[in-house]
């Protein structure tokens, strides 16, 4: 399977750039996974799509603005830290610009003193540990100071920190947005509720791993990134009754998508539970849970598009990305929605 299978040409004026002033406004692509037809919706019009019995599986993972800006003590030199994982208190993996000035040692200072921070060690892929001091609360502190860490395709500067959150979002961890999610609104969840749709809350922590590029030519000898994900027992217990019952599973996203395939076993039960998963879903794959998919469209030759693609075929899902791009859909973080099912089960 090569890399090159996954690529499709994008024009740049279609990448969004912002989100839209009402969630649920977007525009909605419909792919039946089966034949391969497309239908073009809004994204309230996802209702329609859901019926009693189904279950709806949405990741509630927090962003946290965790993009700091600060100076290399006793010098006027600027240094970016952007925080990946928290290792134990107040020490974290991050990712700092420019890597030559943060060496072992290095003390950095935020806010006029209000943060500083000091580099432990240099880990894997060069990034840096590092430990904070500080009075007061952590998170308080990096609401304060931090800015929200957007994908490098977005250039626009972020005027409301909350829309790049899910309307559901809970427990902090995540250095990117379960973007799928942000389509939905507190109203239109409770619709869905209304109807008869359970919905089951796993956590998913996504990492800036999601935007790395596949830089081998040989999609099998990818290196997946790992995130931490939950599964609590009531989650579990919504979908495994669910299937039970003959219902459909809606994942909202593919971090949604990943968590439940992760702590599924092959007799399709789904386990409560937490860990790391490094899943890679490329075509071939056998869906344990998912039944269908509500998702953003992805980036060309990107782990993404391979996930997509193994859950309705490749050249079904290219022919659809064409579709959007003619169409002129907004792709991407803050772009529009896709939903992939099979519209005759």
């Amino acid at each position: 399977m090569n890399i090159k299978d996954f690529y499709f040409d994008l024009p740049q004026e279609l990448i969004a750039q912002d989100p839209l002033e009402d969630r649920s406004s977007s525009r909605l692509l419909v792919l039946d996974k089966k034949t391969g037809e497309t239908e073009h919706k809004t994204f309230r019009d996802i209702l329609s799509y859901l019926r009693a019995g189904d279950c709806l599986v949405i990741n509630d993972t927090k962003v946290i603005p965790a993009r700091l800006f600060g100076i290399k003590e006793g010098t006027e030199a600027k240094i970016e830290i952007l925080l990946l994982k928290r290792r134990e208190n107040d020490i974290w993996e991050t990712l700092v610009k420019p890597g030559k000035k943060a060496k072992v040692g290095t003390k950095i200072v935020f806010g006029d003193g209000l943060l500083t921070a000091t580099v432990l060690d240099v880990v894997e892929d060069g990034n840096r540990l590092i430990q904070f001091s500080y009075k007061g609360i952590f998170e308080e502190i990096l609401d304060r100071l931090g800015q929200m860490p957007l994908p490098p395709y977005i250039t626009h500067q972020l005027k409301d920190k909350n829309r790049y959150q899910t309307v559901y979002a809970v427990h902090e961890g995540s250095a990117a947005a379960p973007t799928a999610g942000l389509h939905f609104t507190k109203e239109l969840l409770e619709e869905v509720q209304a109807m008869g749709v359970r919905i089951a809350r796993v956590t998913l922590h996504v990492g800036l791993g999601t935007f790395r590029p596949v830089k081998v030519e040989n999609v099998l000898e990818h290196h997946m990134h790992s995130e931490f994900y939950v599964v609590s027992e009531e989650a579990a217990r919504i979908v495994n009754e669910t299937k039970e019952a003959g219902g459909r599973v809606f994942c909202v996203g593919t971090t949604s998508c990943r968590t439940v395939e992760s702590a599924a076993t092959e007799d399709g039960i789904l386990h409560a539970g937490s860990g790391w998963t490094s899943i890679f879903i490329y075509p071939g794959y056998r869906f344990k849970i998912l039944d269908a998919l509500i998702t953003n469209f992805h980036l060309p030759e990107s782990t993404l598009v391979m996930l997509v693609s193994a859950l309705a075929g490749r050249e079904q899902v290219l022919a659809a990305y064409a579709e959007a791009v003619k169409e002129r859909y907004r792709f991407f973080s803050f772009g529009d929605a896709m939903l992939i099912v099979d519209r005759n089960r």
